[in-house]
């Protein structure tokens, strides 16, 4: 048993959390066992992470992701400043691997299946040993605030009241007033819900982005916070020892390449050529790019490093290009070059998939290494790739007004009246012609530009139909929000805000959000769409039966609509096995209070089938294609004169 005093004295003691998979459950795991928890979801940057959590001991949850978890563990424990103990959790299939992570620095590990209790007591023997870091002045340097509701106090870490020339302990009000005022309320809303643990990215006044990592104790209902900078620079020793061993320039490799070859030896280059950044530099400038350059040398050189890199050498080579040089075999590196840069890095707090592409050489004495090199260069211009081309163009567009709405009625299936309509972006590009929303929202997200088109299409919309003539005034409305702008912070309220501002009611407006946009954060999105309901918007589920669906998954949300996606519509007038599932999600949806809506009805049979079923709205080119106003309102003009 844990006594009161022990949970106490850990309330006060940051914990590290890293979980690919589940970082939010393991946060609140870790604070109900009385520690401060400062959580991450990815392991970019972890030295430095652990080293602002203040944390004696870090948890790293490698279930379902243990080469990310062993790169972190590999980082951590070769760390200048290494965790005093460091619990890493595993899969039962990779038991067999743990030796990789007791090389890398794990200290204490954990097999699954565990529960709360097995949780909880490793940690309690993993602690067991280890300060605070900085011993008893730990806290002195530490980030943090604490919300004493019996006192009705707030209470700054010194650290935290010096930063921001704010006194050591203040009223909520003054407290509040200290945070800009657009990042007030998403910081209320956040404490309104909060039960166990959780975390917030704002914009804090002397202290740029960073990460509020919150916890309520359950027992007193005090309020318990540590921040962690998301732009702290590295201290300058860590700096120069991670920017100047091994990244040459282009000379620097040829020279090296020249010497190796000179003394008979094999040398074997790697040469990676890197996607979308030419997107990057237009979109947000050389600057943005340069840094995202260095986060791609860091990357590699963290591969190397757990490869022995220390025979590597990294260079940078012209435009978007680095080659890995090396006397010894490199065959084994380069699948974990490729996953390191499949993983998506951060451009302007947004997160970008970058990519690479990689050609494997070898020289022998004779090679002319100028000849290597430059073969290894990328020559093809971004123009030249569709792909990227169309992302270049996403901005521009946007400004030139070159984005347009379509509008796709939905019918009742009983009286065959059309009761709203979907909001369908179109591109109508200037040389391509009209291009669909699957294409645009593609092109945006190559361009990191995906948040800023869906506010742009949702703006768009509502403004168009708030000022749609009174033949179409008793129509809903249907538009679609991504799972990047749920994950936004503050999204709830700036969607109504953006609502508001259009002046279409919001009692008729539907919002539509795809399953696999709500798996990763089912908790948080629930809480957003809860709110969203609240504020008088009804909420859709989109294109289910695309993603992994389940009963539980419909009960946790707060839903109106549930819109079978187009390939489930047209199962039904498949094989008996087809129409079977279709027949058991119009049934569990019934029975959990929610309509249905058919999406991509093209044929009488499919149209019949469903109705048979219990399908109350449909959709698609069976009715009528995505139209625009005029023609929508002379469809409804009809209608009515038909009646």
């Amino acid at each position: 048993m844990t006594s009161d005093a022990e949970t106490t004295l850990r309330s006060q003691t940051p914990l590290f959390v890293l979980s690919f998979r589940q970082r939010d459950e393991m946060a609140a795991l870790v604070a109900r066992g009385g520690w401060q928890a400062v959580a991450a979801r990815r392991g970019e940057a972890v030295e430095r992470r652990f080293r602002a959590s203040g944390a004696a001991v870090a948890l790293v949850d490698a279930r379902g992701a243990f080469d990310d978890g062993l790169t972190a563990t590999r980082a951590l424990g070769s760390a200048a400043e290494p965790p005093g103990a460091l619990l890493v959790c595993v899969s039962r299939a990779d038991v067999e691997r743990l030796s990789a992570l007791y090389d890398a620095g794990a200290t204490h590990f954990l097999s699954s299946p565990f529960g709360e209790a097995e949780l909880l007591q490793a940690l309690r023997f993993a602690s067991r040993g280890t300060e605070p870091r900085g011993g008893g002045e730990a806290g002195r340097g530490l980030l943090g605030w604490r919300w004493d509701p019996e006192r009705a106090r707030v209470q700054l870490s010194p650290l935290l009241a010096r930063l921001m020339k704010l006194p050591a302990s203040l009223d909520r009000k003054s407290a509040l007033r200290a945070l800009p005022a657009d990042e007030r309320p998403a910081l209320i809303e956040q404490l309104r819900s909060l039960k166990g643990a959780s975390a917030l990215v704002q914009t804090l006044p002397s202290l740029g982005r960073a990460v509020q990592h919150l916890q309520r104790d359950s027992r007193t209902a005090r309020v318990l916070a540590l921040i962690e900078p998301l732009g702290t620079p590295p201290d300058v020793a860590v700096m120069l020892q991670e920017a100047m061993p091994r990244v040459h320039d282009l000379a620097g490799a040829r020279r090296w390449i020249d010497h190796a070859l000179a003394e008979d030896a094999t040398v074997e280059i790697i040469g990676i050529t890197l996607e979308r950044l030419e997107v990057v530099n237009l979109n947000h400038g050389r600057a943005v790019g340069d840094r995202l350059i260095q986060s791609v040398a860091r990357r590699i050189g963290e591969v190397l490093a757990g490869a022995g890199g220390s025979r590597s050498v990294l260079a940078r080579l012209e435009g978007a290009g680095f080659a890995v040089i090396a006397r010894h075999p490199l065959d084994a590196s380069m699948p974990l070059i490729e996953a390191a840069l499949a993983r998506p890095f951060v451009v302007e707090h947004e997160l970008m998939q970058l990519g690479g592409r990689l050609r494997h050489i070898v020289a022998h004495r004779g090679d002319d290494a100028t000849a290597l090199l430059r073969a290894l260069g990328d020559t093809t211009p971004v123009h030249e790739r569709s792909g990227d081309a169309l992302a270049i163009e996403v901005r521009e567009a946007i400004d030139a007004g070159h984005i347009d709405i379509l509008w796709q009625p939905q019918v009742a299936i009983a009286s065959g009246a059309i009761t709203g309509v979907e909001a369908l972006a179109r591109w109508r590009h200037p040389v391509l012609g009209e291009l669909g929303a699957e294409a645009l929202f593609a092109a945006a997200d190559r361009a990191g530009l995906a948040l800023a088109l869906s506010e742009h299409v949702q703006a768009l919309a509502l403004n168009r139909a708030a000022a749609w003539p009174s033949a179409l005034g008793g129509l809903r409305l249907s538009i679609n929000v991504t799972a990047g702008d749920v994950a936004n912070a503050g999204f709830a309220e700036l969607l109504l805000e953006r609502i508001d501002a259009s002046g279409f009611p919001r009692a008729r407006l539907t919002i539509e959000i795809t399953e696999s946009g709500l798996m990763a954060e089912l908790g948080e999105a629930a809480r957003l769409l809860a709110q969203l309901r609240r504020g008088g918007c009804r909420v859709a589920i989109d294109d289910f039966g695309t993603g992994y669906s389940s009963l539980a998954y419909l009960k946790a949300l707060p839903l109106d609509y549930l819109k079978i996606d187009k390939a489930l519509s047209q199962d039904i007038a498949g094989s008996p096995r087809d129409r079977i599932v279709v027949r058991g999600v119009i049934d569990m949806a019934r029975s959990l209070g929610l309509a249905v809506v058919a999406e991509g009805v093209e044929t009488e049979q499919q149209l019949e089938l469903l109705a048979k079923e219990g399908c109350q709205y449909f959709q698609g080119f069976l009715f009528a294609p995505p139209i625009a106003s005029d023609a929508l309102q002379a469809m409804l003009t009809t209608a009515a004169a038909s009646r």
